[in-house]
């Protein structure tokens, strides 16, 4: 992960209408403490810079494999890079012509940051639109966020933080909390047991620092991905929404389950770590959705 000085980008991405009000640009930081089976951005879990490969984009020109000077890429290889040899040297992907090759993390500062997204703001102040962190998760590099945050501020940009929760309270209230508009805040599943299994660790502090920001009066919306037979369950479902109604939320969001990631995977040399069972081949219905809807319904909390 990268000093104060800098932090590890995924991408920055603009013209965007998924991640908060208005359009916005979003920045998605690599790494998170969290380790979800069925992550949707799969290549943003690890602090470190990796190479990607897309066999979908290869013409098979052999320029990688000729450049490579750790034999690291063969066809017979079960990813196509053998990783255990690649040095991450990533000559291969400055000579690949179809960018099935790219790298995967870039060590970003400030002053890199701030042009590519103030040149976005007219869009941002006609629209109520602003600026997205996202990741990964941003919160692992609190000083270099709070940073940014309050740059984008002094601009007169509304900045949203997009979070799993698994982070230090004291820190985030210090550092984040006071240049960040609104936190999309991640509740996956209420059981500490379940939680840990699917997500690697025990959700005790992400529930504790929820419960803080709502008492702190953060504007903050609760989502949940509706992962089949995991957090989508009547019974996960009721008690994520006892849980909100109990402190007072009356809206969430409820995140449709995204198969795409397995292909994700492939591309960055990670074996599936979950089922391949078919129900986790498709897309969340409109009927799934619309019955976990009807869970918070019952609890005066609105879907969105």
């Amino acid at each position: 992960m990268g000093s104060d000085a800098n932090s590890l980008i995924l991408e920055i991405k603009g013209n965007s209408l998924d991640d908060g009000p208005g359009i916005r640009s979003i920045v998605f930081f690599k790494g998170c403490p969290l380790d979800c089976v069925w992550c949707h951005n799969p290549e943003s879990k690890s602090r470190n810079v990796e190479i990607s490969f897309d066999s979908l984009q290869c013409v098979d020109c052999g320029s990688c494999r000729d450049i490579c000077k750790f034999s690291a890429l063969a066809k017979s290889n079960p990813f196509y890079i053998d990783r255990q040899q690649c040095q991450l040297c990533f000559d291969c992907v400055e000579v690949c012509p179809g960018n099935a090759l790219t790298r995967v993390g870039q060590n970003m500062d400030i002053d890199t940051i701030l042009p590519r997204i103030l040149r976005d703001k007219p869009f941002f102040d006609n629209t109520g639109g602003g600026v997205t962190l996202s990741g990964g998760e941003p919160a692992l590099n609190m000083n270099f966020v709070g940073e940014l945050l309050k740059h984008l501020q002094a601009e007169q940009i509304h900045t949203l933080l997009e979070t799993c929760g698994h982070f230090d309270y004291a820190r985030f209230a210090e550092k984040v909390l006071p240049y960040t508009n609104t936190i999309y805040f991640d509740l996956k599943i209420m059981d500490s047991t379940a939680h840990k299994q699917y997500c690697g660790v025990g959700n005790r502090l992400i529930l504790k620092n929820f419960m803080r920001l709502v008492k702190d009066g953060a504007d903050i919306l609760p989502r949940t991905p509706l992962v089949p037979g995991i957090t989508d369950t009547d019974t996960n479902l009721k008690a994520i929404a006892e849980f909100l109604s109990g402190l007072g939320i009356t809206q969430c969001s409820l995140l449709p389950y995204n198969p795409l990631w397995r292909e994700k995977c492939k591309q960055i040399g990670v074996p599936y770590s979950f089922t391949d069972s078919q129900q986790h081949q498709s897309w969340t219905s409109a009927e799934k959705k619309q019955q976990c809807a009807g869970i918070f319904k019952k609890y005066g909390i609105k879907t969105i």
